[in-house]
């Protein structure tokens, strides 16, 4: 009889187990999908609202070219002083809040604007405050949901929830910037801005509906001195992350030098119509979404190690076409075919990279190392847009498209071609 006893208990022990597992499944499956669900909204709004602050300020105010790239500047510079210290206090906090937050605040900033030019009291002071504001609530967004999202998804299912999120993104940035368009031109330069701090409150209500727990933050394991600068110390010590910091800063550099340039290339250069440009913007962007939906079946047939690497390297030369292409609709055509290209490429590996850098960074760590990698962006970013407009003021487009190629092709000898793939060890002070 005991033995029969411990038998029916160990069976029931089980079932309830099995239960309880499989209730636990559907919860983080379910949240997953919210998860994605507040994404989209979010990414779908930010999307139709792409370039609005510099739209509102030439349509609306009026203002010059040179208070045009002081605002983008600005945005990018400013808000790194503000996201720092936020984002090492992140760190040790629980990561919904910050989330919630953080939304509710670009919808407060970017709600701001639309109500002001309607009461007639929209300035310039009030689009650089709503830039730098936004800015820095999507750079503490971003490190509190990059935690978040590796404590909710099960180390096997990263690289598949990565990539969905990645396409989401592409997808949108394929149809949001026309429809913006459409907006502009149906209801004013600010309406936009609208319909994006709406999405934010969307993208707010959708984290509140997740169901499962928030695991603990990790605790501060030491003095507070060197919080805002840890994250960078984690990954100039991490030999791999290290080397991908780097690249990702001179390859993401080179192509920001090009963006603002191919407006110039395309309109004046190529003689292009404002629907071709239009054209060569959201198509290619139909390339990151099938790269996207490739990237994690390629990385379970050639290994994550390959794929960044050979992924890294091929994303590169495709600047390189962009001063090729002639006038006429054979230049959409090469623009388009480059452009397109490259997105694939990098929609393979942006999602594989999310995966690596999420497994390489310890729990500890993950928000820090996001804030410095976002910042750092940012402000190289910006710095390569200020100099690609003066190397197009001394060497032409076309010319400055070519520095720019070269760098972007040279940003592959950064990539991690040596050892230290297994994710390190790496003692930094909390």
């Amino acid at each position: 009889m005991p033995r029969l006893r411990g038998d029916v208990e160990r069976v029931v022990r089980g079932d309830v187990e099995r239960v309880v597992r499989g209730d636990v499944e559907r919860v983080v499956r379910g949240d997953v999908a919210r998860l994605w669900g507040a994404y989209a909204v979010s990414a779908a709004g930010s999307a139709v609202g792409m370039g609005a602050l510099p739209l509102v300020a030439l349509l609306a105010l009026r203002v010059s070219a040179f208070q045009v790239s002081l605002l983008t500047a600005l945005s990018a510079v400013a808000s790194a002083a503000v996201a720092l210290p936020v984002g090492a206090r992140v760190e040790f906090r629980r990561k919904r809040p910050v989330m919630i937050t953080a939304d509710l605040v670009c919808c407060a900033a970017l709600g701001s604007v639309p109500v002001a030019a309607a009461c007639g009291v929209l300035t310039y002071a009030q689009l650089c405050v709503v830039g730098v504001v936004r800015t820095a609530a999507g750079i503490a967004f971003d490190a509190a949901s990059g935690a978040h999202l590796k404590a909710l998804v099960a180390r096997e299912d990263r690289a598949r929830v990565n990539g969905l999120f990645a396409t989401t993104n592409w997808i949108t940035q394929s149809a949001g910037p026309p429809l913006g368009g459409l907006v502009v031109g149906v209801l004013g330069a600010t309406a936009t801005m609208a319909v994006d701090a709406a999405s934010f409150l969307g993208s707010a209500l959708g984290v509140r509906r997740l169901r499962r727990p928030e695991p603990p933050p990790p605790a501060r394991s030491g003095p507070s001195v060197g919080d805002i600068t840890s994250g960078w110390t984690y990954v100039l010590r991490h030999r791999v992350l290290r080397a991908l910091f780097c690249n990702a800063m001179l390859f993401g550099g080179s192509v920001m030098t090009a963006s603002p340039l191919m407006a110039v290339l395309m309109l004046r250069d190529l003689g292009l119509g404002a629907w071709q440009y239009g054209l060569a913007l959201g198509v290619p962007c139909l390339g990151g979404v099938l790269g996207s939906r490739l990237s994690a079946a390629l990385t379970r047939r050639y290994g994550q190690r390959r794929l960044l690497l050979l992924a890294g390297a091929a994303r590169t030369p495709w600047l390189l076409l962009l001063p090729l292409a002639p006038r006429g609709p054979a230049g959409v055509l090469a623009v388009v075919a480059a452009d397109f290209g490259l997105l694939v490429v990098a929609g393979i590996f942006n999602p594989a990279f999310g995966t690596y850098r999420m497994e390489a960074t310890e729990d500890g760590h993950m928000t820090r190392v996001t804030t410095a990698w976002s910042v750092s962006s940012r402000a190289t970013q910006a710095a390569f847009m200020a100099a690609g407009g003066a190397l197009a003021g001394l060497l032409g487009v076309r010319g400055a498209l070519v520095v720019a190629g070269g760098l972007c092709v040279a940003s592959a000898g950064f990539l991690p071609w040596g050892g230290g793939w297994e994710a390190e060890a790496v003692t930094t002070s909390a």
